[in-house]
């Protein structure tokens, strides 16, 4: 699968699914349940993961703000000034039946406003 592999500056790994079968598999079968799941609003883009839940964490606000900036950055959005991403639970995250890869539906997102933004620290 093609994933992307971050760490925000705290030391919290996020995951960035780089084509639909990667979102599928990010979204769907990496992701713990109480992990953060984030995706551009309303446009094509890449699935981003902030894992947190497997270790019981709170994330702080600087990976959150950190993942949707990613979220933005793989999207089409890339270019635009500032970009609204969605972001819930992985538990929130479900797959419509029948729905092509990538798709997803998402329950009791919040909403964030970011300037999208490449992490320097990616892992291999």
């Amino acid at each position: 699968m093609k994933v992307k592999t971050f760490e925000s500056r705290s030391g919290l790994k996020i995951l960035v699914g780089q084509d639909d079968k990667s979102n599928d598999y990010l979204s769907l079968r990496v992701a713990h349940p109480n992990d953060l799941w984030f995706h551009v609003n309303g446009f094509p883009g890449s699935h981003v993961v902030l894992r947190c839940g497997e270790a019981g964490l709170e994330p702080d606000k600087e990976s959150v703000m950190e993942a949707a900036g990613l979220a933005a950055w793989f999207s089409k959005m890339r270019n635009a000034g500032k970009v609204a991403i969605h972001y819930c639970p992985a538990r929130q995250v479900s797959k419509p039946g029948r729905a092509k890869a990538g798709t997803v539906t998402i329950g009791r997102a919040r909403k964030l406003v970011v300037r999208p933004c490449l992490l320097k620290t990616e892992m291999s």
